[in-house]
């Protein structure tokens, strides 16, 4: 199976990264592309800045793909997080899943997605009116992510 990880501050290319997945045996290739949003409960959001400890970054998001494997029967898994200072807007995150069937992509998608969200180790700043305020975990992303606690895919 292939998978890529990439923790990188450049853009990426979600046809280009999807395209990449495809081939013998895949029936399904699933994806999710996050933007910057240009709004948060303290006004209009500029900007953000990322941060990440290269290495654990890496490691931990492996770990979390290999679950995902063990769970469905996946063919291909691409995950790209940006980091720096991107602007309200820009693509920020890519997962892409392919499998021969599309319930086991969107699964695959949904939890990879649900545990970069609460558990992966970056960490956000948004800039409202030129200041900057770090950005706490939500508690719906931790309920989203709590279905995955058992061993049984919803």
């Amino acid at each position: 199976m292939a998978v890529v990880i990439r923790i990188q501050a450049e853009p990426f290319d979600t046809g280009r990264e999807a395209a990449a997945l495809e081939g013998e045996g895949v029936g399904a290739v699933v994806t999710f592309s996050g933007l910057v949003r240009n709004h948060s409960a303290l006004g209009a959001v500029s900007a953000i800045d990322l941060e990440h400890y290269p290495g654990m970054t890496e490691r931990s998001l492996a770990a979390i793909t290999e679950q995902a494997q063990a769970r469905w029967p996946l063919l291909g898994v691409t995950l790209i997080h940006r980091v720096g200072h991107l602007p309200a807007g820009a693509p920020i995150v890519l997962v892409a899943v392919a499998s021969a069937h599309r319930e086991a992509a969107f699964q695959a998608a949904s939890f990879l997605m649900d545990y970069l969200k609460t558990q992966a180790p970056f960490w956000k700043k948004e800039w409202v009116d030129g200041v900057a305020h770090w950005v706490d975990a939500k508690d719906s992303d931790a309920t989203a992510a709590a279905r995955w606690t058992t061993n049984v895919t919803p």
